[in-house]
C-alpha cells in the first residue's frame, strides 16, 4: 500500500500538464447533493447519540452536524455564483471586443514565456497547481477589463490566454483564448 500511495504521488509530482476533464457544474451540483445527504446522516447519529445519552457522542455530533452544514452553504454559495458569472459573461464578452479594439496597446503579446508548453484548456478541465500559480495571477484583473472572479477564483495568465481557475479545486471555470494577442 505504501508504495502504490508512493508511486502515485511521484505520478503527480513529475507529470505537472496532464488536465484531467471533469465537469464544473455537475461536480458542484454533485457536492450539493452530497452535502445534502451528509447532513441527513449527522442529523441521524445525533439522534442516536441523544438516544444513548452519552454527552460526549451528542457533543461530537453537534460538531459535525455543524461543520456538514457549513460545507453546504459554501457548496450552494459557490454554485449560485458560478450560474450568475454564466449570465455575465456573454454580456461582457460584447463589451469587452468593442474596448479592446481602442486600447490594443494595453494587450501587447510581449515575450512572455512560461516552463511549460501550451496547452489548450477548455472550461471544466482538472490542471495542476503549476499552471496557476501565484507567479501567473493577473494581479488587476479590473485594469484588462476582466469581470471580477467569483469566490475561490481567480484570473491566470497562460500564454496568451485569460484563464479564470477555481484555485481550491484546480478547475478551469472559463477560458479567453488570445487575450493577449
Amino acid at each position: 500500500m505504501r508504495k502504490m500511495i508512493t508511486v502515485v504521488l511521484l505520478a503527480v509530482t513529475a507529470l505537472p500538464g496532464i488536465a484531467i476533464s471533469v465537469p464544473a457544474a455537475a461536480q458542484s451540483r454533485g457536492e450539493v447533493w452530497r452535502d445534502r445527504q451528509d447532513i441527513r446522516r449527522e442529523q441521524q447519529q445525533l439522534d442516536r447519540a441523544r438516544a444513548r445519552g452519552d454527552w460526549r457522542d451528542v457533543r461530537e455530533q453537534r460538531q459535525d452536524l455543524r461543520e456538514a452544514r457549513r460545507e453546504f452553504r459554501d457548496d450552494r454559495r459557490d454554485l449560485r455564483d458560478r450560474r450568475q458569472w454564466r449570465r455575465d459573461r456573454r454580456e461582457w464578452r460584447d463589451e469587452m471586443q468593442r474596448w479592446r479594439s481602442g486600447h490594443r496597446d494595453l494587450y501587447a503579446r510581449g515575450g512572455w514565456q512560461a516552463p511549460f508548453r501550451y496547452q489548450s484548456f477548455r472550461p471544466g478541465v482538472r490542471i495542476a497547481p503549476t499552471y496557476y500559480g501565484a507567479r501567473y495571477v493577473i494581479a488587476d484583473p479590473g485594469r484588462y477589463r476582466l469581470p471580477t472572479a467569483p469566490r475561490a477564483a481567480r484570473w491566470v495568465r497562460h500564454y496568451d490566454d485569460a484563464l479564470l481557475v477555481d484555485h481550491r479545486r484546480g478547475v478551469v471555470l472559463d477560458v479567453v483564448r488570445g487575450f493577449y494577442g
